[in-house]
Parts: structure tokens; C-alpha cells; sequence
């Protein structure tokens, strides 16, 4: 039997599993014709195939691996296109696509958290994540016995090892945060009904303290709104909005990376190149809300709110419960202190005011430090100083000055504008 494990990028834990039995070709790749679809925008439509082929082994058969991706297939780190495949080998699809771990293993009577049944049910009703080569539906029964403490699913049988709770037909597995808005949840939607596919996903409860507060019901609805209206990579997607057990349920994307200011917190400071490509980035999706009709403005842009994806170190902005339509009332200040425009501190808050903060992003990416720390009085006005931060040229340090200009007019006037200057101080 062939076992195939998706692996978690940085801790190689197991996120799903496939298992084969009497297979003698294996196809991978984007396309849904596959044995193992991998929706990743490295992964090509028929990315690769893993052939059985005869040897002089002690089994007479071994295992090839076969590329055709356009963007290459590395077995245990090395570039490959027609190579053997040892058995407990790593295969990545593309340079920071997915992983997958291959593995050759008997079936036999004497294991008992493996005993597979043939079944009469339908594929339509097997669980699509563990499966035989052939398609024949297997009824699964597992210990779980031999998992890592910080496996999600069994590297055995593919399923979740501890579910804390089911909401509709969303298994908890764990909580990722806990805030004054509510509670933020890693689930599994193993029958696909939100992206076609099983799949993680980010389920978010709003707290039931909340719920009493009509502008925290705003907040939450608004961003399910938001979210189901945008269709950007630099978004996480929509999936589902829903009232259960008298609570609201926000179902989206999960972004598989970590946040700015976690990543910065972690490791230090990064290059200006790479904050400069961050910051584009960024650029790119506030443009997209800006040019919607009437436009969006995000209001709350900061490091915390940039999550940098593992798989291709492209940025994508969370946290739309603060967004809000341009022209609409002067509302509720919404903001971070050091990143936040003047005029969104009085509640007026403008397309120009997601550009400001981009400027004090830039010097928390630089430097490591809570920008507030280089705000200081300059004239009549407080500005951002940072003549002193040597990894800050005098070109960057101009674009940094203009786009937090105090009033709106002096600063860049639209995202593109400001590309064009960051890709200027490459």
C-alpha cells in the first residue's frame, strides 16, 4: 500500500493523508481528474505521476516519480523529472509548494489500527481524504496510536485526532485566538460543502457579550459582507456566514503563514528589498478595495494584519470588520495607535489614510521597533524621524515622509502612485 502525507511546511506535521492499495500509477497535480488534487497556485493542472515499475529488488517492484509541473518537482530537496522514489522520501511541488511524504507500507492483520473493510457504499458518500487507488470505498478503524502531540490528523488514517466540538458540520479542532470581539477556531470541513473540497479553514464566533452591542454586531456582519464581495489572492476567501445556538459564525480562508509582526517579532528586521516587495504587495490589494465602487477603505493596516503565506511569501490582509464604504457618515475611530492617518483619528477616514500606514509599517519592518518610537514634533507638526535608521536610504525615507504627510492632499494620492515610488527605491 502506498501512503501519501501532505505535511505541514514548517513543522512537517500531517494535514491529510491518501492511501493506495493495488495501484500502479498515482497522478498529482491542480486538476480535479487527479488521485491527489492540490489546489496551489504552484502546483500545475497534472503536475506529476508516480509510476510502479519492475526491479530486481527483494519485491521485483519499484516506485518512480515522473514531473511534468511547470514550475519542477524536488525530491528530498533536489531538482527531478524521472528519478526512482525511495520509500519515506519528501516530494515538493515547486520551490515553496506543498509537500507530500512518500511512503510504502504492508497491510497486514497483525496491525490493528489499520483494518480495512470493503464497503457498499458509494464513492459519493466515502470520506474523500482516505481513499484506495482502485476508488474501492474503505471503512477505516484507528487508535491513532504513534502520532505526534502536535498532529491535527493521524498519520495512520488521515482523520482528525481530537475534535473539541462540531458546529453545523464544522469539526473544532483547536483555538487560534481569543479576543474582545470573540473566539477564533481552526476547523475542518470534511464533507466540503464551502470550497467543493475537505478542507481547514478559519471559523470565527462572535462573543455572546458581543452580540448585545449593536456596533459590535455591525463590525462582525460587516465583515462576512465584505469578505463575500471581494475576490482577490491578497483576501481570504469567503466561504460561509451563519447564526448557530443564537451565535454568528463568520467560516473563511485559512492563510497557512504568520503575520508581520510576529514574523519581525521572531526574526528581526528584514531587508529593504523584502519590505519593499511586502509593502507593493499590500499596495496591490488596498488598490483593489479602492477602486471598487463605492470604494473601501480598510482602516485598520498594520503588521498584525499582513500575513505572509508560507507557500509563495505573498502577502494577504486580514481583518475586514473595519472596513468601510467611502462617503458613508463619519463613524466609530478605528485604528492602531502609530499607524493610524490623522483624519481617521477624528472618524474621517479616507482612501489616502490606508496609504499612510503604510509608512510606519515600513519602519516596523526595518527596524524591529513600535514606529511611535521615532514620531516626534518636527515644526508645528509630529512626524516620523528616521534620518538615524541606517537600512533606510534617503529615497525611502522621502516616500516615508510623503505618504504620512499630515493632511491627505500631500501625500501619495492613489496606491499605484505610491508603487511606482517604492519600486523606484528597489
Amino acid at each position: 500500500m502506498i501512503i501519501l502525507t501532505l505535511l505541514e511546511p514548517q513543522q512537517k506535521t500531517s494535514l491529510k493523508q491518501w492511501c493506495f492499495e493495488n495501484s500502479s500509477v498515482i497522478r498529482i497535480g491542480r486538476a480535479a481528474d487527479n488521485h491527489v488534487v492540490l489546489n496551489d497556485s504552484l502546483v500545475s493542472r497534472h503536475h506529476l505521476e508516480l509510476r510502479q515499475i519492475s526491479s530486481a529488488g527483494s519485491n521485483g517492484v519499484s516506485w518512480q516519480v515522473i514531473s511534468q509541473g511547470t514550475n519542477g518537482t524536488f525530491l528530498n530537496g533536489v531538482l527531478v523529472t524521472n528519478n526512482l522514489l525511495p520509500d519515506n522520501s519528501l516530494l515538493q511541488l515547486a520551490q515553496g509548494g506543498p509537500i507530500l511524504q512518500f511512503q510504502i507500507q504492508e497491510v497486514t492483520a497483525s496491525r490493528p489500527w489499520l483494518q480495512m473493510q470493503e464497503t457498499q457504499e458509494t464513492e459519493e458518500n466515502t470520506d474523500p481524504t482516505v481513499y484506495s487507488g482502485s476508488r474501492t470505498p474503505l471503512t477505516y478503524t484507528c487508535t491513532h496510536e504513534g502520532n505526534a502531540p502536535q498532529n491535527l490528523f493521524c498519520i495512520h488514517c488521515g482523520q482528525p485526532i481530537s475534535v473539541e466540538k462540531t458546529i453545523r458540520h464544522y469539526q473544532v479542532l483547536k483555538t487560534l485566538g481569543q479576543g474582545g470581539m470573540g473566539t477564533t477556531y481552526l476547523a475542518w470541513d470534511a464533507i466540503g460543502l464551502t470550497g467543493g473540497r475537505p478542507q481547514l479553514l478559519v471559523l470565527k464566533q462572535m462573543n455572546a457579550d458581543m452580540a448585545k452591542i449593536a456596533k459590535a454586531q455591525e463590525l462582525f456582519e460587516r465583515e462576512a459582507y465584505t469578505l463575500k464581495s471581494l475576490n482577490h489572492s491578497g483576501i481570504p476567501k469567503y466561504y460561509d456566514f451563519f447564526v448557530e445556538g443564537g451565535k454568528k459564525y463568520l467560516a473563511m480562508e485559512l492563510i497557512h503563514g504568520q503575520d508581520l509582526e510576529k514574523r519581525i517579532y521572531t526574526n528581526g528586521p528584514v531587508t529593504p528589498n523584502q519590505a519593499i516587495a511586502w509593502m507593493i504587495q499590500t499596495c496591490d490589494v488596498l488598490d483593489y478595495l479602492h477602486s471598487q465602487d463605492p470604494p473601501l477603505i480598510h482602516r485598520d493596516i498594520k503588521p498584525a494584519n499582513l500575513m505572509v503565506r508560507n507557500a509563495n511569501n505573498q502577502v494577504a490582509v486580514l481583518d475586514f470588520g473595519a472596513v468601510k464604504e467611502i462617503g458613508t457618515a463619519p463613524g466609530t475611530r478605528i485604528g492602531a495607535e502609530g499607524y493610524c492617518a490623522p483624519e481617521q483619528e477624528r472618524g474621517q477616514p479616507l482612501t489616502q489614510s490606508d496609504l499612510y500606514a503604510i509608512g510606519p509599517t515600513l519602519i516596523f519592518l526595518l527596524t524591529g521597533e513600535n514606529p511611535f518610537k521615532f514620531y516626534r514634533q518636527r515644526g508645528r507638526n509630529f512626524r516620523f524621524d528616521v534620518a538615524k535608521v541606517p537600512t533606510i536610504t534617503s529615497q525611502l525615507r522621502d516616500v516615508i515622509d510623503r505618504v504620512t504627510e499630515p493632511l491627505p492632499r500631500d501625500r501619495y494620492q492613489d496606491a499605484k502612485e505610491l508603487v511606482a515610488a517604492l519600486a523606484a527605491c528597489y
